[in-house]
């Protein structure tokens, strides 16, 4: 197994992520999910992982913006493949660039343990058709379940056609979904584990919050 870096989350699904597993956290924006992908990669860090990180921002952006959640990547650094500030661009725009990028990356660390986000799923699917991405993702799996990894992949709810968000859940071994509960003037952020390999069904959705301290995912929300 591989810690999801969040203790609650672990205990949820008995100690992790499985290996050679491939995670989809499915929600709006603004929800946690790239906190998910933070925590994920300082805990491998930590580990002494390799950690590949593939986004569709720039590293100062998301520099800027794992700090807000009490992490620092500048000391520990994942390996970085961005549309800025990476080491390899990300362009969205160029899947044939991008996939070999992310294949020779893996194939050159692969004496390691790796972990790999990838944050730039919506992006790709905003500038090419559903089939595209589809075959570009299962094609991409296909490599990286070869190796000891876990890969961990954002996707915006809310964006995309329904059946195109339940395609691409097929293609990956668990899928971490957010929702906002609202009632009257509570918000109330919740999460749930619509799939997991090796996990028994989980059909209820939890409580979680953020602090410095990182992320708490509470009692069973009715």
């Amino acid at each position: 197994m591989a810690t999801t870096g969040i203790t609650s989350l672990d205990r949820l699904l008995g100690d992790g992520y499985p290996d050679k597993s491939a995670i989809l956290a499915v929600g709006a924006p603004g929800l946690g999910k790239e906190a998910l992908s933070y925590w994920f990669t300082n805990s491998g860090l930590l580990q002494g992982d390799f950690c590949l990180y593939v986004s569709k921002h720039s590293v100062q952006e998301v520099l800027k913006d794992a700090r807000a959640f009490g992490l620092n990547f500048e000391t520990r650094v994942p390996f970085w493949i961005a549309r800025d500030g990476g080491e390899l661009k990300c362009d969205v725009k160029d899947l044939t660039t991008l996939s070999f990028n992310i294949k020779e990356t893996i194939r050159k660390n692969n004496a390691r343990r790796m972990r790999i986000v990838f944050d730039a799923l919506s992006a790709l699917l905003m500038l090419n058709s559903p089939e595209t991405i589809y075959n570009f993702f299962g094609n991409l799996l296909e490599e990286v379940k070869k190796y000891d990894s876990v890969l961990l992949g954002t996707v915006e709810d809310g964006m995309h056609q329904p059946q195109t968000i339940v395609a691409l859940q097929e293609l990956f071994d668990g899928v971490v979904e957010f929702r906002l509960y609202e009632e009257g003037l509570r918000v109330t952020p919740l999460l749930r584990i619509r799939k997991m390999l090796g996990v028994q069904p989980q059909p209820g959705y939890y409580s979680f919050s953020f602090s410095q301290n990182g992320m708490e995912v509470g009692a069973y929300a009715k």
